[in-house]
């Protein structure tokens, strides 16, 4: 699948009631599963034993998970479910209706000397024919390979470095001028309904720092 060797094919379909009937998870979960998902296909996996890439220190391994759906949305909390049951990095690719539409986590280890991990965001392509997925096998190591998997997906969301920066810095900066952007936002509506002048001043003044702090870490 997406162009990767033969090598790496896995092409194992994976019942999706194992995502939730062996685990702890709310009715509502579980009708996500249901309703959401038609099938689930194990289809590559990227190691250094399926594939000539060195060990990457923190990507071991970078599975792809075909999830075929019912419709053309999927919740977030279905691929987040996955992923920390699942002890390795993957690449989602939905499927539905002739189109695919590519997402990934950037993934992190939840705590040192643990298997689990946490995801700290995900990152989607538009919905598109599969050869015009922005994906390409890229790097010499598993990490690299992923890390631009990443970088693909997320395009214009995870602006190039200027510094060097490494991912883990350039998906935090992200996750702060969101979070930049949100309170500008919310400061912007609060002054349309603020009666007293000195008030809306004060908060004008805020959201003149923060878009000031917003361009110091724009790139």
């Amino acid at each position: 699948m997406i162009g990767l060797p033969k090598s790496t094919e896995f092409n194992k379909r994976i019942p999706k009631q194992s995502f939730y009937e062996n685990l702890d998870v709310s009715p509502t979960m579980k009708k996500f599963f249901i309703d959401q998902i038609k099938v689930v296909y194990w289809r590559n996996k990227i190691a250094p034993t399926t594939i000539n890439l060195a060990a990457g220190n923190n990507v071991t391994e970078l599975q792809v998970f075909e999830i075929r759906l019912n419709g053309n949305e999927v919740d977030e909390s279905v691929l987040t479910l996955i992923d920390k049951n699942i002890p390795y990095h993957i690449l989602f690719v939905l499927s539905y209706n002739g189109k695919y539409k590519a997402v990934i986590g950037y993934k992190e280890a939840a705590r040192s000397g643990s298997t689990a991990f946490k995801v700290n965001r995900y990152y989607y392509t538009e919905w598109m024919a599969e050869h015009d997925l922005p994906l390409h096998l890229e790097g010499l190591d598993i990490d690299s390979v992923y890390e631009n998997y990443v970088r693909q997906i997320a395009g214009d969301t995870l602006q190039d470095s200027q510094s060097g920066e490494s991912l883990k810095e350039t998906v935090e900066r992200d996750n702060r001028i969101r979070d930049l952007k949100k309170q500008i936002t919310a400061l912007q509506a609060k002054i349309r309904k603020e009666k007293q002048l000195n008030v809306q001043m004060q908060m004008s003044q805020k959201i003149k720092a923060l878009k000031n702090l917003l361009k110091q870490i724009s790139y």
